[in-house]
């Protein structure tokens, strides 16, 4: 059987595109010469570099904000705080400890010369506050890091010392960062290995796509950084985390589709590139559809309050651009480099069967859908109600303690602070204002829950007053305290009321109000993207549906687990917001992959109620695949201590589990079989035809 190259007859800049990417002399060039470029600029540029602000991780236009950004004017303002705490290893401090202390205290720069050292009224502890000068959270890290062999080294015996306070926790949080990169990089490329190895059971092809979203990966984090450092946009540590997580999650998925439908059509012609020209043509629809959705869809990040949120958005957008470059140029080039044994042992030759057998687990599925649709509709329904039963109980807002999913000393100190002091003393709140000091000041004095307050730093008309609330942190009463003090000193201009504990208030309602504008807009963009992509209106609506429905049941299911396994009190403000984007946007991937083939099979004649039967089962294994890949290397946020970062992997994959082995496995299918050709309004499609229409399923991809 002889064939002529699709491509070769086909005309136009897709055709000349598909000739360079799959020829004979061009393909090794295509292959060769981005990953070279990308890796060799990636080497060289290194990612961007910007120095961090105390605005970065701040809600614009909240009070705390305000506070913060004036007291950038005070003299000392880059400057943090760290508190020495020193404990009795058993019963009180020894009799002339506090003199040793005093002494250590002035040598390590604590505030106050020989009274620096304030002892607890249980004789259990004492207490130094020392400044730290600021800088990035590296420099920061070093000088606490420093401070803390310093105490070591002088501490009486029977005494402990540990340190705590803003500047501790800076330093204990730049930790969980140290080597992060390496470590998600390392993890997420074994995870991705390993599956691919598992999908297509060959020793040799796995390497190819890997290779190729390795290499994307990193020239994303180099492009994107180093564009936000030129147009001054904010991102912080993780930001770079997340993205490697999306470009390989989303890369591979890209490279699984495009090479199941490579070996499909190697088994229909002689000539691979001829075979490789079909595959691109024919996936580059549905890739350039889930990419431009999921683009879309994280640039809603960017009417985000938050800095470094906005800097994800723009952050992933430039990685999703790059791995789908990289999937449908890059990928086919360097495949077809190879030629055919590249899937060795499972070679696929030309005139091996293309049909599905009737055990096909695929095909068996979409018979028992078809056979009982309206049955499987509710029970899909009804599953996803029940795991969403969750959502009336979450509640969002971690505690400062409850960010690390490993207790740092930081935050174990504070705890045992709050034994001997006053529960505010470890996280102070702080009133900066351009008011008279002395006004301010007694306003202060003289609202409730305020133990004791004092002007700290005062400069160029701005002064801070450092509060101690007789609340714990995080607690309710802390915040009608800080509620409370606002309300107190309304009547003054320029004065703010700021701090961890109002910056945490701030926060959540910032977060509340970014779902309210962000979750609207990225639901109307899917479905204005969807209804271009299929020419539908009604098709749009129920696959949205299906995927909010989706997001609503992951996060139920994610509450059950992070309260009663992980032990989570609340969500981090920012996980339900970016939960909710990947899920919708890729969810929808999955959606598109599946609706798309199942429209290619019901205009060739087969009719839209044998078309999704056939599409299911020619996606089937690949869309699976790709989902369950998806969901492991979200998982990989894991690797990272830190609850926020382990939350949001945790969301993803149970949804896009859910959404992969119920939602477009069963319920969507159902719903087509269920509404047949009205599924496409206003769209027609062909009638199926009598030859067609019972004609098996092609292949699974």
């Amino acid at each position: 059987m002889t064939h002529r190259p699709a491509h070769a007859a086909d005309r136009g800049p897709l055709a000349a595109l598909l000739r360079t990417v799959t020829g004979r002399r061009t393909a090794w060039l295509v292959a060769l010469l981005p990953l070279l470029l990308a890796g060799g600029l990636a080497a060289a540029l290194g990612e961007g570099e910007r120095a961090p602000s105390p605005l970065d991780t701040l809600p614009a236009g909240y009070e705390s904000t305000l506070g913060t950004e004036l007291a950038a004017e005070l003299p000392a303002d880059d400057a943090s705080v760290a508190l020495v705490l020193w404990t009795a290893t058993e019963g009180q401090l020894p009799g002339g400890a506090l003199g040793e202390l005093g002494a250590l205290a002035q040598e390590v720069g604590a505030v106050g010369g020989p009274r620096a050292v304030r002892p607890s009224e249980d004789g259990t502890a004492a207490l130094a506050v020392v400044p730290v000068p600021g800088g990035s959270a590296t420099d920061v890290a070093e000088r606490v890091t420093e401070l803390r062999e310093n105490l070591d080294e002088g501490v009486p015996d029977g005494v402990e010392a540990q340190v705590t306070g803003p500047a501790a926790v800076q330093a204990d949080l730049a930790a969980v960062f140290d080597g992060a990169d390496f470590r998600l990089l390392g993890a997420t490329a074994a995870v991705v290995a390993v599956l691919l190895v598992v999908t297509y059971r060959s020793p040799v092809l796995w390497l190819v796509p890997l290779t190729v979203v390795a290499v994307a990966d990193r020239f994303a984090a180099v492009a994107a950084t180093q564009l936000m450092a030129q147009l001054g946009i904010a991102w912080d540590e993780s930001t770079v985390g997340i993205l490697s997580v999306l470009v390989f999650g989303a890369g591979t998925d890209y490279a699984l589709l495009l090479i199941s439908r490579y070996r499909d059509e190697l088994k229909r012609v002689a000539d691979r590139r001829a075979a490789m020209a079909t595959a691109v043509r024919r996936t580059a629809e549905a890739v350039v559809a889930s990419a431009t959705t999921v683009v879309l869809g994280v640039l809603t990040l960017l009417l985000s309050l938050v800095p470094t949120t906005r800097g994800l958005g723009f952050a992933c957008a430039v990685g999703i651009v790059v791995a789908a470059v990289f999937a449908l140029v890059v990928l086919p080039a360097a495949l077809v480099c190879f030629g055919r044994w590249v899937f060795w042992p499972r070679v696929p030759r030309e005139g091996d069967p293309t049909l599905v057998e009737g055990r096909s687990l695929w095909r068996r599925v979409g018979d028992q859908v078809a056979a009982r649709p309206p049955a499987f509709v509710v029970g899909s329904v009804v599953v996803l109600a029940a795991l969403a039963a969750g959502l009336a109980q979450v509640s969002t807002g971690l505690d400062q303690s409850d960010q690390f999913l490993e207790r740092p000393e930081a935050i174990a100190a504070a705890d045992r602070l709050a034994e001997s002091f006053p529960a505010g003393t470890s996280s102070p709140t702080q009133v900066v204002t351009r008011a008279a000091a002395g006004d301010v000041l007694a306003t202060v004095r003289s609202t409730g829950a305020v133990l004791s307050a004092d002007v700290t730093d005062q400069g160029d008309g701005v002064s801070q007053v450092d509060v101690v609330l007789d609340a714990a942190p995080s607690s309710p009463e802390a915040e009608e305290a800080i509620a409370s003090l606002r309300a107190e000193l309304a009547g003054y201009e320029d004065t703010y009321v700021t701090g961890t504990e109002a910056q945490a208030i701030d926060a959540r309602d910032g977060a509340a109000r970014d779902r309210l504008v962000i979750f609207p807009l990225i639901l109307a963009l899917v479905l204005v993207g969807l209804g271009v992509l299929l020419r539908s209106v009604v098709a749009p609506v129920l696959l949205v549906a299906t995927v909010v429905a989706t997001y609503a049941a992951a996060l139920g299911v994610s509450w059950w687990v992070f309260t009663g396994v992980l032990g989570f009190e609340a969500l981090d403000v920012s996980t339900p917001l970016l939960a909710f984007l990947f899920l919708v946007a890729l969810g929808v991937d999955y959606n598109i992959f599946l609706v798309t083939r199942a429209r290619e099979e019901a205009e060739a004649g087969h009719g839209t109620r044998a078309g999704v039967l056939r599409a299911l089962t020619a996606t089937g294994g690949v869309i699976t695949s790709a989902g369950v890949l998806l969901a492991a290397v979200f998982a990989v946020l894991g690797v990272l201590p830190l609850v926020v970062l382990a939350q949001i992997g945790t969301v993803i994959c149970i949804g896009v589990l859910l959404d992969t082995l119920l939602v477009r496995t069963v319920l969507v299918p159902a719903l087509v079989v269920v509404l047949g050709d009205r599924f496409w309004w206003p769209r027609r499609t062909p009638p199926a035809t009598a030859t067609t229409a019972t004609t098996p399923a092609p292949a699974p991809m």
